[in-house]
This record gives structure tokens, C-alpha cells and sequence, in this order.
């Protein structure tokens, strides 16, 4: 079975509750969900949550040795965690970035993201639905 971790930043545990007009009505459930329902046989994917920097880059440390890839929302920490892409920089298989939102149309600090700089792809702005673009770039890479 091919694993892939599945990462969610901060704040991202209150999807559905937070911002509505920007990050919709779904909860995190349904964004792992709606993940899952895209795997392909021989795939599993294994999501986690944090809202600590510390926490996160443990969960990436450990992909090195569980999976074959990862897929990231890292949340605000996107723009300010050079910890998190020095992890992610450790790690030898595939990364997507996922953004639930535009980022490049809200503030301008949000326009720039450390994480994308090992990011094998970035995918920005098509809401929940970009874990799914996400998961399927995946499969097809590691196939």
C-alpha cells in the first residue's frame, strides 16, 4: 500500500466554522473525505492536523520513513515557516501545497509561501476541491 500524509496547518480544524465566505461551509471531515474518495486501489491516505509549527514538522519528519508523499496545507504558516520547508526539504518524495483560498487575491503577505519553494505543485483557490486535484496528481506521479 502506497501512503500518503495528508497535512492541515493552522486554524484549518475550524473550516465550516471560520470565514465562510472565504474558506465555505465544509469542515476539515469533509476536505479528508472528499480526499479519500479520489485514492486509487493501492493507496491509503493518513491526514493530520496542527496548529503548532513544531507538531507539523514532526508529522513530515515521520513521512520520511511512512510515506511515499505528501500533500500540505500548512495555513499561515505557509508565509512565515522556514521550519516547516526545511522539513519539507528533508523529504525525498512528491509534495503538493493546497490552498482552500486565492492567496495571490487576498492581502499581499499572503502572496508569498516558503513551502512552495519545495512544492512540487501548488494548487490555490478551487476550495476543497484541490485536495482531490491534489490526491490525483499524486497517484498519477507514483504510479
Amino acid at each position: 500500500m502506497t501512503r500518503i500524509t495528508l497535512l492541515n496547518g493552522p486554524n484549518l480544524n475550524l473550516l465550516g466554522k471560520r470565514q465562510p465566505d472565504v474558506y465555505g461551509h465544509e469542515t476539515l471531515e469533509d476536505a479528508v473525505a472528499m480526499a479519500k474518495d479520489v485514492l486509487e486501489p493501492g493507496f491509503e491516505l493518513v491526514a493530520h492536523q496542527s496548529n503548532s509549527e513544531g507538531t507539523l514538522v514532526d508529522f513530515i519528519q515521520n513521512a520520511r520513513e511512512t510515506s511515499s508523499a505528501i500533500i500540505i496545507n500548512p495555513g499561515a504558516y505557509s508565509h512565515t515557516s522556514i521550519a516547516i520547508l526545511d522539513a519539507l526539504n528533508a523529504f525525498e518524495g512528491p509534495v503538493v501545497e493546497v490552498h482552500i483560498s486565492q492567496i495571490h487575491k487576498r492581502e499581499s503577505f499572503r502572496h508569498h509561501s516558503f513551502v512552495s519553494h519545495r512544492a512540487d505543485g501548488v494548487i490555490a483557490g478551487l476550495g476543497l476541491e484541490g485536495y482531490r486535484a491534489a490526491v490525483r496528481y499524486i497517484c498519477a506521479v507514483l504510479k
